[in-house]
């Protein structure tokens, strides 16, 4: 399906027609397009992975010695080229951005209770921060208009909309009443319980009994059971999930930030599922339960009802709270967070636990682990199990990376049968929601074994599984089989199996659900990333030939989103700058049907350069970092000064 031919153009003409409609400040970014390759379809290396490839023989060493060692390593070095993540990128924290920060204490309205005194390294004098801030980026603040009060003040980047005399914040309050005491954003890791993981007291009563008797089973206590001398049996068990304080409750010391950690209006977050306090004075009335002595049986478990309903996939970096509400929007059904390792989460790691934030428009919700081990992935199971609200937990036995599966982990589960029966059968015993697995076609690429492995989840316990058409070595090169699908998918009756794999159209759609699939999860490299409109068009059955300014509507949305979710401040929108251009990494692949010569778009064809019927739309299938910089300064304002970026994840499915 290749574009119109009066559409097509060259390389040099492409570049030049940005670089004639752009900003002047692109001449570098053209002339380094010129010196690229044109008879190449592949993205040249970033500096840092050249030089490793181009390292001159070392001294002391043979000319054969190195002619050897270059024909063993040839080979995986043009693998690495084609897949996996850009490790040398340059990479840049947002909160690096501004130097000169104002302590929250000031931002919150208690400046003279900083914890830190004299000793605290932020600006405590407004007209000093005033002086040395960065310009507003605009007129408007997505958080004044849409709640009624800007939690970041005077440090918003957009401050201007909401700022009265003597810098004082505005606040609408007829607005904000009406979002006053309302979660937008739930499963929130608060101060109490982080402070219970990180000192080790939080109570594993259920995961502790299913380790022992694991290691009884192996007739050897030392075995298995890394996790059993940690028991609290006998213990009282910690309230994890007290209320935290109402918004009107003004703390005796200002909240201290972790670093990267953004403030939150307490009406728009909540913790999670809320106890009473165990030393309430207040009698509970009701019926008496005995879940917390006898466990659920399989039967009574929380059915896990998504049979024919579309599943966006966990899409790790680019699978964030604002994108997965851009796909809520066009339809999708079911949602997932991006995959979190379990081991962080034990260990109260803020940023793991921001992976598991859940938007109140996400009826239908789950989180997916990464672990190696039975005892780290139970008991986070049930840590998850007691403090956070979703519908099914889901274990990642589909992770190709080489960090994950060198540990044992993702799909090097495959390979390990024994620990990955241990892993879902403990989980599945401390958890009251459906537990489901994601797996590959095998580790190599011609030797299927998930017909094999099937069986044997569902009789572990599982309620659902999810299957990718390629194995572990093709990444997301080739296309996916789903012929082997519909074979699994067979085996795996009565338990529902979901295919996933080369869905970018409705009509890839009908013919994977013809396979006698369950239900279809569209992800990465496809479908939800390239467009997201794909929903609707599964949905509505149609080809939506969706304008360039209909695109650029979405991609405000994502900032407006992101901006809600990660800060207005200095940091939150360069947190928002990132993750959007994670995004148009993907996005620049998508071909505009009204384009294309025949229908539909297929993921496996790489297209040659075309023009857009305007400006924006060219723009848009530009694959130079310096066009999607360009796209979000429209978006987002200026970039900082020194800024780079290099997108983590390397799109290689055009082959």
């Amino acid at each position: 399906p290749l574009p119109l031919r009066r559409y097509l153009t060259s390389k040099d003409r492409f570049h030049a027609y940005l670089k004639a409609r752009g900003a002047s400040g692109n001449e570098e970014a053209a002339q380094e397009d010129e010196e690229e390759e044109s008879v190449s379809n592949d993205q040249t290396e970033p500096p840092a992975k050249r030089a490793k490839l181009d390292d001159p023989v070392k001294e002391g060493e043979s000319q054969e010695d190195a002619e050897e060692a270059g024909r063993e390593e040839k080979e995986p070095v043009e693998r690495k080229r084609a897949r996996g993540q850009n490790k040398s990128r340059p990479c840049m924290k947002p909160n690096h951005y501004e130097k000169s920060r104002l302590c929250p204490s000031v931002t919150q309205g208690c400046a003279e209770k900083c914890y830190f005194g004299s000793r605290c390294r932020f600006l405590h004098d407004i007209d000093e921060y005033m002086a040395v801030k960065p310009a507003d980026l605009g007129q408007n603040c997505v958080l004044f208009e849409t709640f009624g009060k800007c939690i970041y003040g005077v440090t918003c980047r957009f401050a201007r909309a909401h700022l009265g005399d003597g810098y004082q914040n505005v606040v609408n309050v007829d607005l904000a009443k009406q979002w006053e005491g309302k979660s937008l954003v739930r499963n929130n890791l608060s101060k109490d319980l982080q402070h219970q993981l990180r000192k080790k007291k939080f109570s594993f009563e259920k995961a502790d009994e299913y380790l022992r008797c694991l290691a009884k089973s192996h007739g050897n206590s030392g075995k298995g059971n890394k996790g059993a001398g940690n028991s609290t049996e006998g213990q009282e068990v910690p309230n994890c999930t007290a209320p935290e304080k109402g918004p009107g409750d003004a703390p005796e010391h200002p909240v201290l930030l972790d670093e990267g950690e953004d403030p939150k209006p307490a009406a728009l977050e909540s913790p999670g599922p809320v106890d009473a306090s165990e030393d309430s004075p207040v009698t509970a009335t009701g019926p008496v339960t005995d879940e917390d002595i006898i466990k659920l049986r399989p039967c009574e478990k929380k059915k896990l009802e998504i049979q024919g309903k579309l599943y966006l996939a966990p899409l790790t970096t680019c699978g964030n709270l604002p994108f997965r509400r851009i796909c809520k929007r066009f339809g999708a059904d079911v949602t997932c967070g991006e995959m979190a390792v379990c081991t962080n989460l034990l260990q109260g790691q803020s940023s793991e636990w921001a992976l598991l934030k859940r938007h109140h428009t996400e009826d239908i919700f789950g989180v997916q682990l990464e672990g190696a081990f039975p005892d780290t992935m139970t008991k986070c199971a049930e840590l998850l199990n007691q403090t956070i609200e979703v519908d099914f937990v889901d274990i990642n036995v589909g992770c190709p990376i080489d960090l994950v599966y060198k540990k044992g982990g993702g799909c090097a589960l495959m390979t390990r049968s024994n620990k990955f029966e241990q892993i879902v059968r403990g989980m599945n015993s401390v958890l009251d929601v459906p537990l489901t697995v994601k797996i590959r076609t095998g580790v190599q690429e011609k030797i299927n074994v998930a017909h094999k492995i099937i069986p044997r989840i569902r009789e572990w316990g599982a309620s659902m599984v999810t299957l990718h058409g390629r194995s572990r070595e093709q990444r997301y090169t080739k296309v996916a089989d789903w012929d082997y699908i519909a074979e699994c998918a067979k085996i795996a009756n009565p338990m529902p199996l979901f295919g996933n794999g080369d869905i970018l159209s409705y009509e890839d759609a009908n013919q994977a659900m013809q396979m006698g699939v369950s239900g279809i999860m569209i992800a990465r490299q496809v479908g939800a990333l390239i467009k997201p409109w794909i929903f609707t068009e599964i949905k509505e059955q149609r080809h939506w030939d969706i304008s360039s300014s209909e695109r650029f509507d979405i991609l405000k949305d994502f900032t407006n989103y992101g901006l809600e979710h990660w800060g207005s401040d200095t940091q939150g929108v360069e947190k928002t700058r990132k993750f959007l251009l994670e995004w148009l990494s993907f996005l620049c692949r998508y071909i505009p049907v009204g384009l294309l010569e025949h229908l539909p778009q297929k993921i496996n064809e790489r297209p040659p350069y075309y023009m857009g019927r305007d400006y924006l739309e060219t723009l848009m299938a530009s694959q130079n970092v310096d066009d999607w910089i360009k796209i979000s300064e429209l978006l987002l304002g200026p970039v900082p000064a020194n800024f780079t970026f290099l997108p983590k994840h390397k799109a290689n499915s055009y082959r």
